[in-house]
């Protein structure tokens, strides 16, 4: 099969894990650029075609170019409406897209902005995350099917664990973890499936969240 189009982004970045999977469990290719940071992105080609310089950014074989990774993951599902992505109707869709948006826009920054403010002006309360974001995450999964909107993975199970596998490499240690063992048995499930294990790799949890070293 000819790749849909090619693709600029990281590996281990997690935008690009949700394009990745969702390519491998529609069953399409994928064509994954080598790409070096602050050099391929700031060329005049790249440029031409992206003018923000961000990734992971996409570029179809008819010359569609598309940035941002949800947006370019869920183009990925839509062209292979069979595989469940998407859900099984309009109903679903929408379900799916309020989950991706519900992670991005607000888990991903009750994770990341308090971190990055963090490191900053170098304070480091004892909980840095959001636990009523985890705790309603929680809830939802205790009363869900195995997976958020069907009973298969879709876009919004794998956007999810992506997130929830890159918050607990950074801000979320065993003990937060430990306390929401129902949203990390849904990361387990998604993760582990055999489609996508490759491209979502190993944990590497951290054990405590990540925090620099202050000055003494």
């Amino acid at each position: 099969m000819a790749p849909i189009g090619s693709l600029w982004g990281f590996p281990r970045q997690r935008q690009t894990k949700y394009i990745l999977s969702a390519a491998a469990i529609a069953g399409l290719e994928v064509d994954l650029q080598s790409f070096e940071f602050g050099v391929s992105n700031k060329s005049r080609e790249f440029i031409s075609k992206f003018p923000f310089a961000k990734v992971p950014t996409f570029e179809g074989e008819d010359g569609f170019t598309l940035l941002e990774g949800a947006s370019i993951a869920r183009y990925v599902a839509a062209l292979a409406p069979e595989s469940g992505l998407l859900g099984n109707s309009i109903k679903d869709a929408a379900l799916v897209d309020q989950w991706i948006h519900f992670q991005v826009a607000e888990h991903e920054i009750s994770t990341f902005t308090d971190f990055i403010w963090q490191l900053v002006e170098r304070l480091f309360p004892e909980k840095a995350y959001s636990e009523n974001i985890h705790k309603f995450i929680a809830e939802r999964q205790e009363r869900s099917l195995k997976f958020l909107v069907t009973d298969e993975i879709t876009l919004a199970d794998i956007v999810v664990a992506s997130v929830m596998q890159r918050a607990a490499r950074v801000t979320l240690g065993a003990a937060e973890r430990a306390l929401y063992p129902n949203v990390f048995e849904h990361y387990e499930r998604v993760a582990g499936d055999p489609r996508i294990k490759d491209i979502f790799g190993a944990a590497d949890f951290v054990e405590v969240p990540v925090a620099p070293k202050k000055d003494e």
